[in-house]
C-alpha cells in the first residue's frame, strides 16, 4: 500500500541507498578490521622476521645457488608446521603465564630441564656468533673498516641497545632496515622466470638422498623451525600479558579475556607465513640468479649479493647497489634476531634456575637474566676469531639448530597434548597432529643426515 499524507496525496517511496552510500558505511567497519589486525600485530611478528636472520639468509641463498629450484617445496610445506609449533608455543605461554623453560621446569624431571637449556643456549650462542659475523661481513661491503672492527662493534651496539633500550622500541627501527629483503621478490618478478618448473617444484617435494643435499635440507628446516624461537614466543606471549595488565587467579595463572587466543593465533599466522613466503622468494631469486648462471658455491656476502643485481642493472654501479641493498636487509634483520637468540637463552636459563627475568626489568632487578645475554653475546663474538668462514658458519649453524630442534619438539608436543597443564587450551587433535608432525618430520631429517655422513665413510 503506497503511503499518503494527511492531505492524501501520495507520498513517493523512501530514496534506497546508493551503491556509494553502502559502501561508505561499510568502511568504518573495513577500518576497524584493518586496525584489529595491527592492532594484534606483536610477539609473532617480531619472531617471524627474526626467523629470516642471517643465518637463514645464508641458508636459503646456498640452497638456491647449490640446488636451484630443488628445494623450493619445503617453504610451502613448512608453513603447516611452522604455524602448529610457534602457536603451541604462544598458547602454552599465555595461558601458563610462563615461558616454555618454567612449564618444563615445574612438570618434568631436572634432567629434562637441564638438556632442553642446555641445547637452546648451546644453538643460541652459535647463532649469535654466525649472525655478528654476517652483520659484520655485511657491513664491509659498504663500509671501508675492518670486519673485526664491525663486528665488535655490532656486538657493543646489540648489548647496549637490548639492556638500556626497550626492544620494542629498538625492533620498530629495525623492522624498516628488514624491509630490504623485499628485494628478492622484486629481482624474482622482473627477470624471466621458468614459471611452470618453479609451480611444479614448489608443490612437488624433491629428495636426493646425499649427504649434501640432506645437510642443506637439515638447514633449512633447522633455521625455520629454530629452537630459540619456542623460547622466545612463549616468554613474549607473557610479556605481553604483562604489558596488557591481564589480571591472573588464584592459581596465578592469567584470566585471559575474550578473543586474546583467537588474536595470538592472527598475529602468530601473519608472522609465520610471512617468514616462509621470504624464504621461498630468497631460494627462487638465487636459483634464477646463480644456479642457472653457474654459480653453486656462496661462500662471501658479496657472491650472495650478487643475486639482487638484475634488480639494480639500471644503475651506473649493478654490483655496489646490489651489495647495499643486501647489506641492509643483513644489518636490519642481524641486528633483529641476535637480541632474540640472547633473549630466548636468557629466558630458558632464569626459569630453569629460578631468577628474575624479562626484558621488561630494570638492569639492576634481573642481573643474573641480562647477565645471560652479555655472556652470550659476548662468546658469541668470540667465536668470530677461530677463524671460520662467516658464510660456512651460518649454514652450519642452521643444520645445528635443525638437529636440537628435535628433543625439544619432543617436549613441547608432549605439553601441547596435556590438559593437566593447559586445560581447555590444550591442543586440539590438529595441533596435536601437526606438532608431532614436525617432530617427525625433523627426526627423519636429522636422521637421513647422520646415516648418509655415516655411509660415506
Amino acid at each position: 500500500m503506497v503511503p499518503c499524507d494527511p492531505a492524501g496525496d501520495r507520498l513517493s517511496d523512501p530514496p534506497r541507498p546508493t551503491q556509494e552510500a553502502e559502501a561508505e558505511a561499510a568502511a568504518p567497519a573495513r577500518r576497524r578490521d584493518w586496525l584489529r589486525v595491527f592492532k594484534v600485530l606483536g610477539p609473532g611478528l617480531v619472531t617471524g622476521a627474526a626467523d629470516d636472520d642471517p643465518s637463514g639468509i645464508a641458508t636459503y641463498s646456498q640452497t638456491g645457488a647449490q640446488f636451484g629450484y630443488g628445494q623450493l617445496w619445503t617453504a610451502l610445506y613448512q608453513i603447516p608446521l611452522l604455524l602448529a609449533v610457534q602457536e603451541a608455543c604462544a598458547r602454552i605461554g599465555a595461558v601458563t603465564g610462563q615461558g616454555l623453560a618454567g612449564v618444563i621446569k615445574q612438570h618434568y624431571s631436572r634432567s629434562v630441564v637441564i638438556v632442553t637449556v642446555l641445547l637452546v643456549v648451546a644453538a643460541n650462542t652459535i647463532n649469535i656468533g654466525a649472525d655478528i659475523g654476517a652483520v659484520a661481513e655485511a657491513a664491509a661491503l659498504v663500509v671501508d673498516l675492518p670486519v673485526w672492527l664491525l663486528a665488535v662493534a655490532t656486538a657493543l651496539a646489540v648489548l647496549l641497545l637490548e639492556v638500556f633500550v626497550s626492544y620494542r622500541i629498538y625492533a620498530k627501527f629495525l623492522k624498516w632496515l628488514a624491509l630490504a629483503l623485499l628485494a628478492y621478490p622484486a629481482t624474482a618478478l622482473i627477470i624471466d622466470q621458468p614459471w611452470p618448473e618453479i609451480l611444479y617444484a614448489t608443490f612437488v617435494p624433491h629428495i636426493e638422498f646425499t649427504a649434501s643435499f640432506l645437510f642443506i635440507i637439515t638447514g633449512v628446516f633447522g633455521t625455520s623451525i629454530s629452537p630459540y624461537m619456542f623460547f622466545w614466543q612463549a616468554s613474549q606471549e607473557v610479556e605481553e600479558e604483562l604489558d596488557h595488565g591481564v589480571p591472573s587467579d588464584e592459581a596465578g595463572r592469567p584470566r585471559l579475556p575474550e578473543g586474546y587466543l583467537a588474536d595470538m593465533r592472527l598475529d602468530v599466522t601473519l608472522g609465520m607465513v610471512a617468514a616462509e613466503l621470504v624464504q621461498w622468494f630468497i631460494i627462487m631469486t638465487t636459483a634464477s640468479v646463480l644456479f642457472r648462471n653457474g654459480v653453486n658455491d656462496i661462500q662471501t656476502a658479496a657472491d650472495a649479493a650478487r643475486a639482487l643485481e638484475p634488480l639494480v642493472q639500471s644503475f651506473p654501479n649493478a654490483g655496489q647497489a646490489a651489495k647495499l641493498i643486501f647489506a641492509a636487509g643483513v644489518i636490519g634483520l642481524g641486528l633483529l634476531a641476535i637480541p632474540v637468540l640472547a633473549g630466548s637463552a636468557a629466558y630458558a636459563l632464569s626459569e630453569a634456575l629460578g631468577w628474575k627475568e624479562g626484558l621488561s626489568n630494570r638492569l639492576g632487578d634481573a642481573r643474573g637474566f641480562y647477565g645471560v645475554i652479555a655472556v652470550s653475546t659476548l662468546i658469541g663474538l668470540g667465536l668470530n676469531f677461530v677463524g671460520i668462514n662467516p658464510m660456512k658458519a651460518l649454514v652450519f649453524t642452521a643444520v645445528f639448530n635443525g638437529i636440537a630442534a628435535v628433543p625439544l619438539l619432543f617436549v613441547v608436543a608432549r605439553i601441547n597434548s596435556r590438559s593437566d597443564i593447559l586445560g581447555a587450551a590444550r591442543g586440539g587433535p590438529w595441533s596435536r597432529l601437526f606438532v608431532w608432525l614436525t617432530f617427525g618430520v625433523m627426526a627423519l631429517s636429522a636422521a637421513g643426515l647422520f646415516y648418509t655422513l655415516a655411509a660415506q665413510r
